[in-house]
């Protein structure tokens, strides 16, 4: 738990990580979806062998591939999930598996539907591939569904830290089923999940139409490793994919292979120390949104370190006059009508004096706050 009291602010300006490095010297960093503490022991060990021993060629493991092992294991032994064999595929990151995934299983003009608000890249990637996003409603998902050939289900969810109750995931499952969808389900932010939560793997519910796409990067702060994994339920989206080139999918490195290992086979106590850590954080984060803000502004996260909050101010106001930045809350419904500008999205994976800092400045400029409470529509 020790490791996770402090940061160190200097290796944070001075490195190549957008979320502080991008920033002005006074300006705090609490937006994009990086940790401001290290990595496991684990991983740095394992890293830090490859390179004394100058293995930087082409990768090449004997027999298995060890990641598709790791991640069918972890799958099993953490979820309760088996993966079917001979049916994951090792990408870089979860935007190449949405990429490839929107070409293999949708034609241009088609209806992708996503909950809404969302991670935007999620909403460009649609958007620039000539698909159609249909927003779905958290309350009421048919009509969505109706319009579309895929259903993007990020869950647990980003910004808002929503896990899908087994309840919602069955729901979600018999209409896609009826419909005949296509579901890839990012899953980036399981291991992220807060007691008593529980992630269900969608996979699990509905198999033969769920793309599961999943990495270590989140859980274990590894963004720039880029390396992810994806199984594929769909017979007719694997047959495509068996048929591409197969420079189509590209190639992880050995640094991204050797470290989301040790992430996901030696790393569970430390996750279990951040866990403990964000857990603080994260009602730290939602009482002081009840007093600063007012009630309903912040929902508890079930899952991720990232809170949705309901402000006054915009994220460039914030930043301009709290010198704290956080993420605009429209960019996580570009592309659509609906509207979310009256938000911001916090980032709480850090150290708990630093969050202290965090919201003092944010005080500073919100103590007003709003008294506005969340309508249906705005549940989540």
């Amino acid at each position: 738990m020790k490791q996770f009291l402090a940061i160190d602010t200097a290796r944070l300006r001075t490195g190549h990580g957008v979320k502080w490095g991008s920033l002005p010297p006074d300006t705090i960093g609490a937006w994009v979806a990086d940790m401001d503490f290290g990595i496991p022991p684990a991983v740095r060990r394992r890293l830090i062998d490859v390179v004394s021993q100058e293995d930087l060629g082409y990768p090449f493991w004997r027999g298995e591939d060890p990641l598709i092992t790791a991640f069918q294991e972890r799958m099993s032994n953490r979820y309760g999930w088996a993966p079917a064999e001979g049916r994951t595929r090792v990408f870089t990151d979860l935007i190449q598996v949405l990429q490839v995934m929107i070409e293999a299983a949708t034609a241009p003009g088609d209806g992708v539907a996503i909950h809404v608000p969302t991670y935007p890249p999620f909403l460009a990637t649609i958007a620039r591939s000539g698909r159609r996003i249909v927003p779905v409603s958290f309350t009421d998902p048919g009509p969505a569904l109706r319009q579309s050939r895929m259903l993007v289900l990020v869950n647990p969810q980003n910004p808002t830290g929503h896990v899908f109750t087994r309840d919602e995931l069955t729901t979600l499952a018999s209409a896609a089923d009826s419909l005949g969808l296509v579901v890839l389900a990012d899953e980036i932010h399981a291991d992220l999940t807060y007691a008593p939560f529980e992630h269900i793997p969608f996979g699990s519910l509905l198999p033969s139409r769920t793309i599961t796409a999943t990495s270590a990067t989140k859980a274990f702060n590894l963004a720039s490793i880029r390396c992810a994994v994806a199984h594929i339920g769909p017979d007719d989206v694997k047959a495509r994919l068996d048929a591409a080139p197969l420079d189509y999918f590209g190639q992880p490195s050995i640094l991204g292979r050797v470290a989301t290992l040790a992430a996901w086979q030696e790393s569970d106590a430390w996750l279990a120390d951040l866990m403990s850590c964000l857990t603080t954080n994260r009602d730290t984060v939602v009482k002081w949104a009840d007093t600063t803000l007012g009630p309903d502004a912040c929902r508890l996260p079930h899952a991720t370190y990232l809170a949705w909050l309901r402000s006054p101010l915009a994220a460039n106001d914030i930043e301009r006059r709290a010198h704290v930045k956080l993420s605009d809350g429209n960019e996580f419904s570009e592309h659509t009508s609906i509207d979310t500008s009256s938000f911001v999205r916090l980032n709480f994976a850090t150290s708990p004096g630093n969050l202290q800092d965090i919201l003092t400045r944010l005080d500073d400029v919100l103590a007003n706050g709003t008294t506005e409470t969340l309508t249906c529509a705005d549940k989540y």
